[in-house]
């Protein structure tokens, strides 16, 4: 189930700046490019960059936590694995990933349709570490690789902290609605002010959306229906069949449908790595 849009390749800047007035001053000029410093969250603070199954057991990576574990292998040519040879374990016994466990019930595509590597984030708009990628990594990631053609990106919804982080992200398609998606998306991480503050308040989010100009009478409508839910409930399922288990993760895909899988809140260069081997082998 998608969001009922055609906004597939939007046109504004992801704002940096936590002052939400500037995105109004960006609607009304209607500047066509993709700027954005950013900062977003993880249960978990262990370093995967690749790895060998999707289906990594919840007890496993807490005990790799506990133990300290950081895999910073190099990329090589074993380091990303076939979508056809995923083999799920006892988290999702019956079903088995397929391209639609990462491009279903998601957000418009940020980038060029055509783009060689597709990078899908699950995120939940109220962690912390989601907030930290989004400040401190997908502005370069923007700049040096959604810009060029080379990357494209897409939000799929996996909710950890509370009812607020389920309410922003209905928000958040309710906006996709009135092709604002990543507007609204940019606003929700730029006023982040910690887990289960009451920044994400319906009130709140609802004034979220009048600074953007959005048509208020749809987007409450929107709201009160809860029109959205079902598909932020098919992404938080999406993300259990493919293994994820915190946030963010994000799963790097290219043209032959190879993946490789990074958890938590990584430096720009732990991206930049990736993408560049994966483009290697275009």
């Amino acid at each position: 189930m998608e969001p009922d849009s055609n906004d597939r390749m939007p046109n504004f800047f992801l704002d940096n700046d936590k002052n939400t007035k500037d995105l109004n001053q960006e609607k009304s000029s209607k500047t066509n490019s993709f700027e954005s410093t950013a900062k977003i969250h993880t249960k978990s603070s262990k370093l995967t960059i690749h790895w060998s199954s999707l289906g990594i057991g919840a007890g496993i990576a807490i005990a790799c936590m506990f133990c300290g574990i950081l895999m910073t292998n190099m990329i090589n040519d074993e380091s990303a694995q076939n979508l056809d040879e995923i083999i799920i374990n006892e988290i999702s016994p019956i079903k088995k990933p397929t391209l639609s466990s990462f491009t279903d019930n998601s957000s418009p595509v940020l980038g060029n349709t055509n783009a060689p590597l597709t990078m899908i984030e699950f995120g939940d708009y109220q962690c912390t570490y989601c907030k930290k990628f989004f400040r401190e990594t997908e502005g370069l990631i923007i700049e040096n690789y959604v810009k060029t053609g080379k990357v494209k990106i897409m939000f799929k919804d996996f909710i950890v902290v509370g009812g607020d982080s389920a309410n922003a992200a209905n928000a958040a398609h309710c906006a996709n609605d009135q092709k604002m998606f990543w507007l609204y998306h940019s606003i929700l991480y730029n006023n982040w002010d910690g887990e289960d503050t009451g920044w994400a308040s319906f009130e709140r989010l609802h004034e979220f959306a009048n600074e953007l100009e959005l048509d208020m009478n749809e987007f409450s409508k929107c709201m009160s229906e809860s029109k959205w839910e079902e598909l932020v409930h098919s992404s938080q399922a999406d993300g259990r069949i493919v293994g994820v288990t915190a946030t963010p993760t994000f799963f790097i895909i290219d043209q032959s449908n190879n993946i490789v899988k990074i958890t938590g809140a990584q430096s720009y260069a732990v991206f930049e790595e990736v993408f560049d081997s994966l483009l290697e082998k275009q």
